[in-house]
């Protein structure tokens, strides 16, 4: 059923600890392979970045870009660019801290298989916090929604080939992180579709911690919390309102 269908384990072959789940994923996905992460503090590698300082589109974003966040990104795109250039009409991408139970995944993707298109970017979130704006189908306690406001992480996602061409023309320039740019339908023009209930965990903490998060001083956390918080209002007065 899955014969068409590409899965991507974005991995870094430096993070020794998260290897072995990076391969048991690769082994419970369909037609799955390891994809080497781009190292956001090597120069080299993302020499043909443009970054920008929170300010190419509005809300502007409050924070400034970090090497990992750049690496996560630029990772993203090469997928993109894999699909399009290798016309991959369809394919799972996932970071290397996804945990899957194997069986509900396949019902996930099951269901997913007669409504997911090559203009489809499907979440299938870890995190359950997403409002429906439209409830697009439902079976056996998975529900495929509209999210009113797209949720954060991109840990696990289904992405169609028009999809990724749309999303590459557009993240010639970065100015925030991908999972927080995807937000910004209103800029991307691509919907993003969320699949609630596929039992998806995130694992980092047991797997050598985040590649992203930091622990900065209270103070400054504090104050960040009051920024991300201040951004979400703004987002807010974009909800999405229609999967077409």
């Amino acid at each position: 059923m899955h014969d068409a269908m590409k899965s991507f384990v974005i991995h870094m072959t430096s993070s020794a600890a998260r290897r072995p789940n990076a391969e048991w994923l690769c082994a419970h996905l369909p037609n799955a392979e390891l994809f080497e992460a781009v190292n956001g503090k090597d120069p080299e590698q993302i020499a043909d970045v443009q970054l920008f300082p929170g300010d190419l589109y509005r809300p502007r974003y409050p924070f400034p870009l970090r090497a990992a966040e750049i690496g996560v990104f630029e990772s993203h795109r090469r997928i993109w660019r894999k699909m399009v250039d290798e016309k991959i009409d369809r394919a799972i991408i996932t970071e290397d801290d996804l945990r899957i139970d194997p069986c509900r995944m396949s019902e996930a993707l099951e269901m997913l298989e007669p409504i997911a298109t090559e203009d489809h970017y499907i979440r299938i979130p870890v995190k359950q916090r997403e409002e429906a704006a439209l409830t697009l189908a439902k079976h056996n306690g998975l529900r495929l929604i509209l999210p009113k406001v797209i949720g954060l992480q991109c840990v696990c996602q289904m992405v169609g080939r028009r999809a990724a061409e749309r999303l590459l023309a557009v993240t010639t320039q970065i100015d925030r992180p991908v999972d927080t740019f995807l937000q910004m339908h209103w800029v991307t023009g691509q919907p993003i579709l969320s699949l609630q209930g596929s039992g998806n965990q995130e694992v980092a903490q047991e797997i050598g911690g985040s590649t992203i998060q930091s622990s900065p001083p209270l103070a400054d956390k504090l104050t960040r919390e009051f920024k991300r918080a201040a951004y979400r209002r703004r987002l807010y007065q974009f909800p999405q309102h229609t999967a077409a």
